[in-house]
């Protein structure tokens, strides 16, 4: 069951609804809809792994859900995050929980997943040392690190006259998952 989860928490489906500020600027919004796809390549046990999903995020102020699907479109877990506290339920309705998403996903998957920071990269935003966000674009910021992640911007999309990020890579290296890479790409 385990290695099916795996398997599937990693392909992130759906639409993308990420609002517009005025003449083509771009605000960060603490309410938004994102699905897209999902690639990760980490160590287990000393071994390589690697795994793909979907996924819908759903951010609303400090709230956050997050879906996981196979690469064929069946649920896998939904993972609740307010502050505190993340639960996570599996497709087989057994729940974990953990005081941050971060302890979870490294206990349930095996790697942490940025969660935190992922609030503002999905928008192509960065938060600077002192906790100001910053806007990525383009024309400027390709790459930074935030929460340990070396971070790169590879591709943009356009809504109307936005841009926003379409493809990012994350890198990180933990005691417990190695060499840990993500990608993110955003459909």
């Amino acid at each position: 069951m385990r290695r099916l989860f795996l398997l599937g928490c990693l392909w992130l489906v759906g639409c993308t609804t990420l609002p517009e500020g005025p003449l083509g600027e771009r605000n960060y919004q603490s309410t938004i809809s994102v699905g897209g796809r999902l690639s990760v390549r980490y160590q287990q046990s000393g071994q390589p792994q690697s795994l793909q999903g979907k996924f819908r995020w759903q951010q609303q102020g400090e709230q956050t859900n997050i879906t996981l699907y196979s690469p064929l479109g069946q649920t896998i877990a939904t993972i609740a995050i307010t502050s505190g506290l993340a639960v996570m339920t599996q497709s087989d309705g057994e729940k974990r929980q953990a005081p941050n998403v971060t302890a979870l996903t490294q206990e349930v998957l095996g790697w942490p997943m940025p969660v935190d920071g992922l609030r503002y990269w999905l928008q192509g935003f960065v938060q600077n040392v002192d906790g100001k966000l910053q806007m990525a674009s383009p024309e400027g910021t390709h790459s930074f690190q935030s929460d340990g992640w070396r971070v790169r911007y590879v591709s943009w999309q356009r809504n109307a006259s936005i841009q926003y990020p379409k493809r990012f890579d994350m890198e990180r290296t933990t005691a417990e998952a190695g060499d840990i890479v993500l990608r993110l790409v955003i459909d």
